[in-house]
């Protein structure tokens, strides 16, 4: 009994590692902060509570059926990346771009910014919190499970990282409060140029894959 439970332990510290690693909650908040700027308080936490479910419904999605979905479809890694890569680099652009104020927003705009679940599913759900390499990883660790026990230790890792993952984000909050709209304006380019950069490193990175496979 207790070398199952070391097995499962052991285990789930290397889940809940890896999901950290590939997710980078921290390295993601600047930009979730830049990229709802626009919103209040109240709506930045809806919009980051939504993300997260969003999130974590394809992370157990794919930690239960990842490999299966991938072989029936034909789907490989490759084409996930390239996939984030574009919706990356098109709410990079928009971000670079943002001239309008939350102070100063016109009717016209504040209708194009009301619904908040576009933008909670995607970009911000699909790919920023669950990109190719959160899909891949649930999907791997799944394939590494010890034990049938292991699935569940798992998802309650998938479960235990979004949940903390959202306290992260939250904190996206404070961090807006703090630094007034002036630096968000700072942040919201900076974070849109470091995440076209992303975007079109996803991008090489899946045609590199590809190409390597032909050549």
């Amino acid at each position: 009994m207790s070398e199952f439970l070391n097995i499962e332990l052991q285990y789930l510290i290397f889940c809940l590692s890896t999901l950290f690693a590939v997710i980078n909650p921290l390295g993601i908040t600047p930009i979730f902060v830049a990229m709802t700027e626009k919103y209040d308080s109240e709506t930045r936490s809806k919009i980051a509570r939504k993300g997260i479910v969003t999130g974590l419904i394809i992370l157990i999605i794919f930690t239960l059926l990842g490999s299966i979905i991938f072989q029936f479809y034909g789907i490989t890694v490759e084409a996930f990346q390239i996939m984030g890569g574009i919706i990356f680099f098109r709410s990079g652009m928009r971000m670079l771009d943002a001239k309008v104020g939350r102070s100063r927003t016109t009717e016209s705009e504040r209708e194009e910014f009301r619904d908040t679940d576009e933008i909670a599913i995607s970009p911000i759900g699909v790919p920023l919190i669950t990109g190719p390499g959160a899909i891949t990883g649930v999907v791997i660790l799944s394939g590494k499970a010890p034990t049938n026990f292991s699935v569940l230790v798992l998802l309650f890792s998938v479960i235990l990282s979004m949940f903390i993952f959202y306290f992260i984000l939250k904190a996206g909050n404070y961090i807006g409060q703090k630094i007034g709209i002036a630096g968000m304006r700072v942040i919201e380019r900076m974070m849109g140029l470091i995440l076209m950069v992303i975007a079109v490193q996803f991008i090489i990175n899946g045609i590199e894959t590809i190409a390597s496979r032909i050549i």
